[in-house]
């Protein structure tokens, strides 16, 4: 389908937006239903805006939801204001990803003035997710993860809060900020140890501490799994514990071949993702300055 006559469309229903608002501003026009004019220019912005949309002209349909945006602001329209930020922060995600973040950004301020804290949090994510994905800054989208975990621990979202901090803890270990993601893996670990529904995850959870205080010393990793064998002795009989022991007896003994074998097995019966395999990359290296492959 020619969407071209759309665009056309939506660029005439700016123009006249554009003239409602100035006349809007005007001394008469402020006189005779100035505000009317406002909310008549905001209707115009948005289907102008979802034109944009269908002509798949990104740019332009989140530059009319912006217009929307300020439109309903100055109206006091404060959730129609934060809701066409969105409107324009997604519209955008697909041409500008930093115009995007600043729209999905004015929404959240909207929003926590709001004291709406659980949908600031989700647009947190969101923006967190354009860090990762297109502007690749995961020092920024850590600090979104944390925004977010931060308000949804304040309105006792504490699952999602979890999601956000794990993966805080999993970019700071590929960031090389160890002790950080220890703290967050030990803290998620214990809140779902004793949780019936969640208690399997916990022994994920404490591997993955046991690995990143493996890579910072041989003998805080041993100390750490002993720690989380009393804490939650379901570890002790885990693939994730016996594969920790192993891999520390052939890191003791410089044995990079017992190591490699022990990740080999543990690889037969449960994939190793991406994080997993760096991370036991980093661990193997310090065996005798080894810098092989896992398999």
């Amino acid at each position: 389908m020619d969407n071209s006559g759309k665009e056309k469309e939506a660029i005439q229903l700016m123009a006249e937006a554009d003239k409602k608002v100035k006349s809007s501003g005007s001394f008469l026009g402020g006189m005779f239903g100035g505000n009317h004019k406002v909310e008549e220019a905001c209707e115009m912005y948005a289907r102008a805006a979802n034109m944009f949309k269908m002509a798949k002209n990104w740019s332009a349909a989140g530059n009319a939801f912006c217009q929307a945006a300020k439109l309903h602001m100055q109206l006091q329209n404060k959730h129609d204001s934060a809701t066409s930020f969105v409107d324009a922060g997604n519209a955008y995600k697909k041409a500008d990803p930093q115009e995007a973040i600043n729209c999905l950004n004015a929404a959240i301020d909207i929003y926590t003035d709001m004291g709406r804290f659980t949908i600031a949090a989700k647009h947190h994510i969101t923006i967190a997710e354009v860090y990762e994905s297109e502007l690749v800054d995961i020092e920024k989208a850590i600090a979104h993860y944390e925004q977010a975990a931060d308000y949804y621990k304040g309105e006792e979202s504490n699952s999602s809060a979890n999601k956000c901090l794990l993966k805080v803890a999993s970019y700071s270990a590929q960031l090389e900020q160890y002790q950080k993601a220890i703290e967050i893996y030990e803290q998620v670990g214990t809140n779902t140890m004793d949780n019936p529904l969640l208690k399997y995850s916990a022994k994920e959870y404490f591997f993955k501490a046991a690995l990143c205080h493996f890579i910072v010393d041989e003998l805080n990793a041993k100390l750490a799994v002993e720690k989380y064998e009393d804490m939650f002795p379901a570890f002790s009989d885990s693939r994730e514990c016996k594969l920790l022991k192993k891999l520390l007896e052939a890191h003791e003994e410089q044995n990079s071949d017992a190591f490699t074998e022990a990740v080999k097995e543990f690889d037969s019966v449960s994939r190793l993702d991406q994080w997993l395999t760096t991370m036991l990359l980093r661990i193997k290296k310090t065996i005798q300055g080894d810098a092989g492959d896992l398999k």
